[in-house]
């Protein structure tokens, strides 16, 4: 091939890729809208979005991955946040949220602006926005299904819900009372919330025992195990089936529990590296990579078998987690077309 023929031929090809294929995103900005930090998921969620960012500024990836986290769980806050991160001019905006529906014209704001929007965990309803889930109303009636197979009697539950008025917290509640629904040989005799925090559920647990019945099991939604398992041995009333969240305290009272008189149970939560997960897809949207903007992954849980192997690699006062890479952002994305 001659020098005009390829000159000619690289130009064609320039031409047939994508111009989005060739964007760069190391002068781009992104920054994290989180709406709460009190408890270890909270934690565990910031430490990895610090982690894989920080690792992704320093190879040039981005030009910054900012977290900010709001003092109070408020939507109005959050919303004057996400109003100010349009301000200091954020190429994307990866938002928990502590509205679906409340930080929508914030949310719009920022598209408008230009400002790509991904949330997670905690997501928004606003369709200019992106969205990473689970399907947290099965991972509620996943926790009946399996209480289902170990008590086909059924029984009493108590309940323990997370933080009040969020999302996340009335879709696994939905699930579990849509599990109860399909299994009537179970009665949610107790509620209480326990803001996904082992004291907080300890002191809710503890103030509500006395006026319930026998309890055969504890439906939980992360962050509660322990600190029910406490409250009851406070009490001095048998410990029913406490349905864990993966923190790294519940698993290792299982264990304890396990090796001493064969105690049974499961565990299931979100994986806190979620986080990570939102800022690969905000930095491939800002790449100009064609994303849906629904995308769903998986819950994590550990059961009676992969207890030890789990909790072994679980931090001390941690969550069991998984932390995504750019190339499982591509595949999420890839297996959601």
């Amino acid at each position: 091939m001659n020098i005009r023929k390829m000159l000619l031929a690289s130009v064609a090809i320039a031409w047939a890729v994508p111009a989005g294929a060739l964007a760069d995103t190391s002068d781009k900005k992104i920054a994290l809208s989180n709406n709460y930090a009190g408890n270890s998921w909270r934690q565990a969620m910031l430490t990895s979005w610090e982690k894989v960012t920080g690792e992704a500024v320093k190879a040039g990836i981005v030009a910054a991955a900012d977290a900010f986290t709001t003092a109070e769980n408020q939507a109005t806050e959050q919303a004057a946040q996400i109003q100010n991160m349009i301000l200091q001019g954020y190429d994307a905006i990866v938002i928990n949220a502590a509205s679906p529906t409340a930080l929508n014209g914030a949310v719009k704001e920022a598209c408008d602006a230009g400002i790509t929007v991904v949330s997670f965990d905690g997501i928004v309803t606003e369709p200019c926005a992106w969205r990473i889930a689970v399907d947290f109303k099965e991972m509620g009636r996943s926790e009946i299904e399996y209480l289902a197979k170990r008590l086909p009697e059924g029984g009493n539950l108590l309940e323990i819900r997370g933080l009040a008025g969020v999302f996340v917290d009335d879709a696994i509640s939905g699930g579990i009372h849509e599990g109860v629904a399909k299994h009537p040989q179970f009665k949610i005799v107790g509620s209480v919330h326990g803001d996904w925090a082992q004291d907080v559920a300890q002191r809710a647990v503890a103030g509500i025992l006395p006026s319930l019945p026998e309890i055969a099991a504890v439906v939980t939604q992360g962050g509660d195990g322990y600190g029910a398992a406490q409250a009851f041995a406070a009490a001095k009333r048998p410990t029913p089936i406490i349905i864990m969240g993966n923190r790294q305290d519940e698993l290792a009272w299982w264990k304890e529990q396990k090796d001493a008189n064969g105690y049974e149970t499961m565990s299931v939560s979100i994986a806190p590296g979620v986080s990570t997960l939102a800022f690969w897809v905000a930095q491939q949207i800002l790449d100009g990579k064609e994303v849906k903007k629904d995308l769903v992954v998986p819950f994590l849980r550990i059961d009676q078998d992969n207890l030890e192997a789990n909790l072994e690699k679980t931090p001390q006062g941690g969550v069991a987690n998984v932390e995504y890479t750019l190339e499982d952002a591509q595949k999420v994305i890839e297996s959601a077309k």
